[in-house]
């Protein structure tokens, strides 16, 4: 294993143009939407220090922009990354100088907390590709839960970073799950419910008045007698959303235990069936379709994984009882 020591300083440049529609706004508000990896303050810093150029100048974060113009960032940023690099085994489905596609699988945690300072898919990234020690989160810009299985995709570059970081603002990436579900929904559907944390179990999240905007589309894949295989879309990514949105109206993820409550089982499933519903080790939901605009090219691109084992076992016992009850 190696570490990112304190005392290394890693550059992040790059060029960029003003938006025309930006015109008469601050640059440093233009920036802050530009980079939303980064904090005003810390924008503004790297303004008056001329770590930011504007046309080729060093100027103040007020100054007012024509929209056109080009911005150059030559930033040292010490101790970007103090996390363990670590030889993991990385399930790589796409790799070019712009992008990283992972399949992960379930257990893995994307980011280190504590508990969870090593093992993680960060640090499995550090070892897999140095370079991204320069960048917010090793260029993580969206997360899966740690026994979520399927695809998440990295950036390698600053300008590849804001590239997806506003495309996920701007809700034009899309993301598929499958997700094996308790009972049977009468039809697919919208969630459009707000979600925040929990008003007393501040672990969880839940549908609350106050929270932020989520939106959750869903469609039948199959119906089984007392569960339901879901194709599920996210148009916004909140902490658990599927999750929540599924428990919110009736149809919690099969193995959820923080929001799914007890199994259903069909009457009379056989023992073979029964010990899977039981037992199901995780919230059964996988990331298996994502599709975005390539940074460099522009050029859709998208990517497929396929069910874990877990979940197409499953599947399989669900149709089987449901034939053998037909």
């Amino acid at each position: 294993m190696t570490s990112i020591t304190p005392d290394q300083s890693h550059l992040l440049r790059g060029r960029f143009v003003v938006p025309a529609e930006a015109a008469g706004t601050r640059l440093d508000l233009v920036l802050a939407d530009m980079f939303p990896q980064f904090s005003r303050s810390r924008l503004q810093a790297w303004l008056r220090e001329g770590s930011i150029l504007l046309d080729g100048a060093t100027v103040k974060p007020r100054r007012r922009v024509l929209g056109g113009e080009t911005v150059v960032v030559d930033v040292a940023l010490p101790d970007v990354m103090t996390d363990v690099a670590e030889a993991l085994a990385l399930d790589v489905v796409f790799e070019d100088p712009d992008l990283l596609v992972i399949n992960k699988p379930a257990g893995l945690v994307v980011h280190p907390a504590a508990g969870n300072r090593s093992g993680t898919l960060l640090n499995g990234l550090l070892y897999h590709a140095p370079d991204l020690a320069a960048l917010p989160r090793a260029g993580i810009v969206h997360r899966l839960d740690k026994d979520t299985t399927g695809l998440l995709v990295v950036a390698r570059t600053l300008e590849a970073h804001k590239s997806l970081v506003e495309q996920l603002q701007a809700r034009s990436v899309r993301r598929e799950y499958d997700a094996i579900v308790q009972g049977c929904p009468v039809a697919g559907g919208t969630v459009d419910e707000p979600i925040g944390r929990h008003p007393k179990e501040r672990k969880r999240m839940a549908v609350v008045a106050a929270g932020k905007p989520a939106v959750t589309r869903y469609r039948i894949r199959a119906r089984f007698r007392s569960q339901s295989h879901l194709r599920v879309r996210l148009e916004t990514g909140r902490t658990h959303q599927i999750r929540v949105h599924m428990a919110h109206i009736g149809h919690p993820l099969v193995g959820d235990r923080t929001y799914g409550g007890r199994p259903r089982v069909p009457a009379g499933a056989d023992a073979e069936l029964l010990k899977a519903l039981q037992g199901f080790p995780r919230q059964a939901l996988h990331a298996g379709a994502l599709e975005l605009e390539h940074p460099r090219s522009g050029e859709r691109v998208s990517w497929t994984a396929p069910l874990p084992d877990d979940m197409r076992r499953l599947i399989e016992l669900l149709k089987k009882d449901l034939e053998s009850h037909g």
